[in-house]
């Protein structure tokens, strides 16, 4: 069989409807697509031709089947028709329908195949579907694990709700090709592969046979005398409706999709003590662990989309295509993913394989999917776009999206080195890799100034943590204010972007050494910004929500005019004009009152020490933002990555006073709130730090509480010398 064509690079949005209890959750209307039309103009602008887009039946006919809205759906799909996008229809994506149905009802796949009919007479013009997405995952989440709706929790109910789902894919099929007799069926589903200690195999075994039930029935594999069929049948499942799958050779997928994620190969383990206890389940016969397989010593070779893709392959024999593509990581590990799956399509094209596309999902990204959709914390994953400012900003996925799509390849520095799952320290228990992953030559490096402050010595942390190779430099290595310090530093190691946390970080003391904070603050900035700006090389800087007089009687926005009350903050203001003078692509992340676990030199740390040693605690009753360090650091890298520039507000939302905070800390720790005093009786400054960019940060409790968990082994020492005291 010949290879189609070159390799295609496909979309698709997050678009899942699905019902928790009586609350339906729409991904659309989470990630803001529902009130934005203007974003299949941004999605054709990566070049993308093809996308899984949704017509789903829930958002449809959610009261009755013999209702029916189209005004959504006619306006954005005659915009894509007009982009020249050709869309994969998906018509029930890990939902069970609307609230007149469910996987489990016998009524179910006519209903769907109705629903199917009316998309395709009313949109003629479309020649692919899907009309269930992950028939088999679906059904494990709502019918085996009880995580949606039906919420039921037992083999057979699994098994149903996996017929039903398979049997609406057919009828709804039949119901389209009525009206477009070449309409295409691209079939999508999880099929990570299990693997087990030798005292596990035969549960890995069933479990095997069983990941491919979605393309075996709709492929007529399922049949009498075969495991699978004698085990449905075990389980209560009609001969008659295995026997409808054998009567239609068209049942098969046109495309196989296959949708794979680093959650998606597990591994079993007997000795549940050697992981995390969430990890910890069984088979109602013996307890173990099921874990990830890629946090286990397997060969490389076994594990991974290269492997998954040619297991389809082998079996099917039929055109495939990885349908999704996404990891809800860093954006380095983003970008790894995305190059990894796509080097294993291209890798089994040349073996002869028909691999027909990579899918880049989760264009928009994802909302709450760290919890499977159960719970309602707002948390989000960007995708190729970032949904969290006043427009859908392109990341450095939209940025390797265009370049895939022109020309088939795309590189970045953080490629040089593999992904986490590709790296010892991914391993439960410490072991050695069975197969190095080795860079082709030297890996390109980021500059790190500041190496004896908090920010040089976290950035230095997070970059080993991200896999990211770096030089930290101290001011005896680069003197920043001096020219031929930093040409000669440049010129040595000659780094793929510059992230300068140098400088003067004493407020009070500005005040006396004005010359040396304005050389520190300012100087050096503007030097380093110039030549970066000379040779091409992206640059970082940080300034301060001291740059403001605190006067404003509001937040400040990025875009508000500077009036520092003080000598630091003049000097930073300072450095933000002379610095985007100089190279306009660098990027100003303007933060504010550090706290982190790694350097007791914070306020948070500052009023912990005092407690713990029996002192009270005053403070101020200036209002400001606190920036936990971590989440600072993770977010500056990935703007970095994704070529941001211009300032940035960087905070974790939330306005507090000294004083208050201080009583928070108090009141985490264990200590009296009446230990913490007001400083001073008077009207408050109030720097805090809005945006208008969009806030990439969680929360400030958030970063209190990953604080205080971050620092238990620290604090449980302070509260000993505490009670030692007492």
């Amino acid at each position: 069989m010949s290879v189609h064509q070159s390799l295609e690079l496909w979309g698709g949005l997050e678009c899942t409807v699905a019902r928790i209890g009586d609350r339906f959750r729409d991904q659309s209307r989470e990630t803001g697509h529902a009130d934005r039309i203007e974003d299949l103009d941004r999605i054709a602008g990566l070049g993308i031709r093809t996308l899984r887009y949704p017509i789903v039946w829930e958002t449809i006919s959610p009261d009755s089947p013999d209702q029916a809205d189209w005004g959504w759906h006619d306006e954005r799909l005659e915009r894509l028709r007009g982009l020249g996008i050709r869309p994969i229809a998906g018509l029930i994506h890990h939902g069970s329908g609307p609230h007149y149905t469910s996987l489990l009802d016998p009524n179910f796949p006519d209903l769907l195949a109705r629903h199917a009919e009316r998309v395709a007479r009313r949109y003629p013009w479309i020649d692919a579907f899907t009309p269930v997405n992950e028939p088999l995952t679906t059904a494990r989440f709502s019918a085996l694990y009880g995580h949606w709706y039906p919420h039921q929790a037992s083999y057979p109910a699994f098994l149903t709700a996996l017929i039903h789902q398979c049997q609406a894919t057919v009828k709804a099929m039949r119901a389209i090709r009525q009206v477009t007799p070449h309409a295409q069926l691209i079939q999508t589903d999880d099929f990570g592969k299990t693997f087990s200690t030798a005292h596990l195999i035969y549960q890995a075994n069933f479990e095997n046979e069983r990941r491919w039930l979605t393309f075996d029935l709709l492929c007529g594999r399922v049949t009498p005398g075969t495991f699978l069929w004698d085990e449905l049948c075990g389980q209560g499942i009609a001969e008659a409706d295995l026997a409808f799958f054998l009567d239609d050779p068209g049942n098969a997928p046109d495309i196989i999709g296959i949708n794979h994620y680093l959650t998606s190969e597990r591994f079993l383990d007997e000795q549940v003590g050697r992981y995390p206890e969430h990890l910890r389940g069984g088979n109602g016969y013996e307890p173990y662990a099921d874990v990830e397989a890629v946090r286990v010593n397997l060969p490389e070779d076994d594990i991974g989309p290269a492997a998954r893709l040619r297991e389809g392959w082998e079996r099917y024999q039929r055109p495939m295509a990885v349908t999704e593509v996404h990891h809800g990581c860093t954006r380095d590990e983003q970008l790894r993913w995305l190059s990894q799956v796509w080097q294993a399509a291209e890798g089994l094209r040349s073996e002869g394989a028909d691999i027909r596309a990579v899918t880049i999902w989760s264009l928009l990204g994802t909302v709450d999917w760290n919890t499977l959709l159960t719970r309602q914390h707002g948390i989000y994953e960007p995708g190729a776009f970032d949904v969290r400012g006043p427009a859908p900003r392109p990341t450095a996925l939209a940025t390797a999206a265009k370049s895939l799509a022109t020309d088939g390849s795309f590189d970045h520095p953080v490629l040089d080195r593999p992904g986490w799952w590709r790296r010892e320290s991914r391993f439960y228990r410490p072991v050695k890799s069975n197969c190095a992953i080795r860079t082709v030559g030297a890996p390109r490096s980021l500059l790190v100034t500041g190496a004896t402050g908090t920010l040089g010595r976290a950035f230095s942390r997070i970059c080993g943590v991200r896999g990211l190779d770096h030089c930290l430099s101290s001011r005896r290595e680069i003197d920043i204010a001096d020219a031929g310090s930093v040409e000669r530093a440049l010129r040595r190691i000659r780094p793929w972007a510059v992230v300068n946390t140098a400088g003067f970080v004493r407020v009070a003391e500005a005040e006396r050494e004005q010359d040396q904070c304005f050389r520190e603050n300012s100087t050096g900035p503007a030097v380093l910004a110039e030549a970066c700006a000379r040779h091409g090389i992206p640059l970082v800087t940080f300034s301060s929500d001291l740059v403001f007089d605190g006067r404003l009687g509001r937040p400040y926005l990025e875009s508000d005019p500077t009036g520092a009350g003080c000598t630091y903050g003049s000097s930073k203001a300072e450095a933000e004009h002379t610095v985007l003078a100089a190279h306009p692509n660098a990027l100003i992340a303007r933060t504010s009152a550090f706290f982190g676990p790694w350097d007791r030199h914070n306020f948070v740390w500052w009023v912990l020490d005092r407690l713990a040693s029996g002192q009270t605690v005053e403070a101020g009753p200036d209002i400001v933002s606190p920036t936990y360090v971590p989440d600072l650091v993770h977010v500056v890298l990935d703007l970095l990555v994704d070529g941001e520039r211009g300032i940035w507000h960087l905070t974790n939302p939330g306005s507090v006073s000294w004083f208050d905070l201080a009583r928070r800390v108090a009141e985490r720790a264990g200590f009296p709130r009446e230990a913490v005093r007001l400083a001073a009786d008077r009207p408050p400054l109030d720097t805090t730090l809005a945006t208008e960019r969009g806030a990439l940060l969680p929360p400030l409790d958030s970063g209190l509480d990953r604080f205080f968990a971050d620092c238990e082994t620290d604090w449980a020492a302070a509260s000993r010398r505490r009670m030692a005291a007492e």
